[in-house]
């Protein structure tokens, strides 16, 4: 039901919302194996990626993205699947709306095309705003509620997919940002050196409707970076950071926090100023159950 992104903005003004959390995680578990295509389970697995999305539901998410964050045809042509770029970006549209309940919602995930604009790069302005804007198209005419412009390196690029986004429909834009944290400065910026503020406030002059941060190191980091937003900016913030840092044991990898150590954080994250939380990397449905109970008791206040 195009449209009902809104209805979403409108309700985090005045209550907490849960967002889903990691499907990279959940993938690999399925048995996706390293260097394959996630996108192209849309097509050859739908089972599986229907079933992430119904078991984040079922935890509690009040909304999930779509299976799409490596959408972009620069992203597929590196598994020679750029011309089923639209295809792909639909197929993951509805995977998600078929078991999106009443009450819920479906964004459009869309990540980082892992180019950068010359002269320090290899594409151009243009070429980056007309990737994203292919996707954006393909996730609206899909269906999606709003967008997830995500874990985005750099706010130039965010930008562009912004821009392309209301290019083409008049729907909300959700904008995150990855965050490295510097441990001998103690403090978190991008790969390009912005501060926290600074980010916030150029994707708001650029038309991002929510924004805020995803993966880096865990809870106890975004804590401090929706602080540092929150104090710029009255807009929705949102966070859904990973659960801790990866670690590998005989090639296998892990993650430091598990649901129980994760939620402890969380009332925290609600105080500094986020209006969605959920997670990222490494973590599962029981994470987001535990999340959303934090959530739910908060909205009972």
């Amino acid at each position: 039901m195009p449209g009902r992104g809104w209805e979403l903005i409108r309700r985090v003004q005045a209550e907490p919302l849960v967002f889903d959390g990691g499907y990279g995680t959940m993938l690999f578990a399925a048995g996706l194996v390293d260097g394959a295509c996630p996108e192209l389970w849309n097509d050859t697995r739908p089972d599986i990626v229907r079933g992430i999305h119904r078991a984040y539901f079922e935890a509690g998410s009040d909304f999930v993205e779509t299976n799409t964050f490596g959408g972009t045809r620069l992203k597929l042509d590196a598994y020679k699947l750029g011309d089923r770029t639209r295809e792909l970006n639909e197929k993951g549209v509805r995977l998600a709306r078929e078991v999106c309940p009443p009450g819920g919602y479906v964004a459009g995930s869309i990540g980082p095309t892992s180019h950068i604009v010359e002269p320090y790069g290899d594409v151009t302005e243009a070429e980056l705003f007309e990737n994203f804007r292919e996707q954006a198209e393909a996730l609206a005419e899909g269906g999606v509620d709003l967008f997830a412009v995500e874990t985005m390196m750099y706010p130039e690029e965010a930008l562009a997919a912004i821009r392309a986004c209301k290019a083409v429909t008049d729907l909300p834009v959700m904008t995150t940002m990855f965050f490295q944290y510097e441990e001998l400065h103690d403090r978190d910026r991008t790969m390009w050196g912005e501060s926290p503020p600074e980010v916030a406030q150029k994707l708001l002059a650029g038309g991002a409707d929510v924004v805020g941060m995803n993966c880096g190191r865990g809870p106890d980091r975004a804590i401090v970076i929706i602080r540092e937003m929150r104090a710029v900016t009255p807009v929705a913030l949102i966070a859904y950071p990973n659960a801790g840092l990866p670690i590998t044991r005989g090639g296998r990898v892990t993650y430091e926090l598990g649901p129980e150590e994760m939620v402890r954080d969380y009332p925290g994250l609600l105080d500094a100023g986020a209006n969605i939380v959920g997670a990222c990397c490494g973590s599962t449905p029981e994470h987001i159950r535990r999340i959303a109970e934090v959530v739910r008791a908060r909205r009972g206040r």
